[in-house]
């Protein structure tokens, strides 16, 4: 994605960053990236990092001290809920290692600032409690109960990727939250991944492992001009265990072709394993794996088993949640960099500026296409 130009010369107020603990290595990345297009500039800080610690209690009890004054800026807070690999050891107790600890320690920060930044923007790429965002019976609301909760601290604006269900905006009716894609980065990485796939509806195929991820699967496979599938299980509801009856494919012809198969997060990877052992049953030639946060919560074995076994030839997660250094070493990942698109986001915002095609990728992917096909 090309820098974007045309900012207005009055920023909103002087831009401050503060990474958590939980997200140290992207907010380093996302203020190199800001700083490169201030580059040749007059009056450019050397940093936008603005650094704070956590005081603790021997009952682990904990509070949040900002190390400088954030008076008048416009205030990012970039925090990974998801992020269990802390480092955080204070007294031999290990601290930070939940969603619900990392939520608490946001709340903490935002109260240290005392209303002094001119805003209080919050990038949190993983949406807490996303995918609790439903009532069937006697269930808990967690997470528009805690975006109410945040936005009653006085915020001016939330940030997230690829929420699960993009219906909890309304949690937020008037504040609203800001749901970006990755959609131009992954095909941009895919392309660029030497997987030596297609790009035609001849040879390749977008698929969703289950009727949730329908909507990214028909974007991408229209703005990719290819066809698309989806698994559908279909089970015993006479039975109250549930049991699957059949796994029933709802598509085209799959034999000889590349799948991507595309989905918002990968947890354990046991679905994405069952989807992608009955493409490969059903004739499939290459599977790709593209999905926006890599959690991997069952290790990496079966994902090498099943990469060893031919059933997996590529998996694509993003930066936006934790990486650990054993999944960026395995042959068959590649990491697909989101620090670019996140400071284009800061610095629009930063300058009122328009967010166009940041919000919508189809002109970006549209140009990617044609520049590819120009290229062969």
């Amino acid at each position: 994605m090309s820098v974007k130009s045309g900012f207005n010369e009055n920023i909103v107020a002087p831009l401050k960053i503060i990474a958590m603990n939980n997200c140290r290595e992207l907010g380093s990345m996302i203020n190199s990236e800001i700083l490169k297009m201030h580059q040749g500039e007059t009056d450019t800080p050397d940093e936008y990092l603005t650094h704070y610690h956590m005081e603790y209690l021997r009952t682990g009890e904990r509070r949040a001290i900002i190390d400088e004054s954030v008076r008048g800026t416009d205030l990012y807070i970039i925090t990974d809920v998801v992020n269990n690999y802390s480092d955080i050891e204070p007294g031999g107790v290990r601290f930070g290692a939940t969603p619900d600890e990392h939520f608490q320690d946001l709340k903490r920060i935002i109260s240290a600032c005392h209303g002094s930044p001119h805003r209080i923007n919050i990038i949190m790429p993983y949406l807490y409690e996303g995918r609790f965002n439903n009532r069937k019976n006697m269930e808990s609301l967690d997470c528009a109960i805690s975006l109410i909760d945040i936005a009653d601290m006085g915020i001016s604006s939330f940030i997230t990727f690829d929420a699960h269900d993009g219906r909890v905006q309304n949690a937020l009716p008037i504040l609203g939250i800001d749901n970006y894609p990755t959609s131009y980065q992954f095909i941009e990485a895919i392309m660029n991944g030497d997987d030596g796939l297609s790009f035609d509806k001849d040879s390749l195929l977008i698929v969703s492992p289950d009727i949730g991820g329908m909507g990214r699967v028909v974007f991408y496979s229209s703005i990719l001009g290819v066809n698309m599938g989806m698994f559908y299980i279909r089970k015993d509801y006479s039975r109250k265990d549930h049991p699957i009856v059949a796994i029933e494919f709802l598509g085209s012809d799959i034999k000889d072709k590349d799948i991507i198969i595309v989905d918002d997060m990968i947890d354990t990877g046991i679905s994405m394993i069952a989807t992608a052992r009955e493409l490969k049953k059903r004739g499939a030639r290459k599977v790709i794996i593209a999905s926006t946060f890599g959690m991997f919560n069952d290790g990496f074995e079966m994902f090498d088993k099943a990469y060893n076994e031919g059933m997996i030839n590529r998996i694509y997660t993003t930066n936006l949640t934790y990486c650990p250094k054993e999944l960026l070493e395995k042959p068959y990942y590649k990491m697909v960099d989101m620090s670019r698109q996140i400071a284009l986001i800061i610095e629009s915002i930063n300058h009122d500026a328009s967010l166009g095609e940041l919000v919508d990728h189809s002109a970006l992917i549209i140009d990617l296409l044609k520049s590819k096909q120009n290229n062969l």
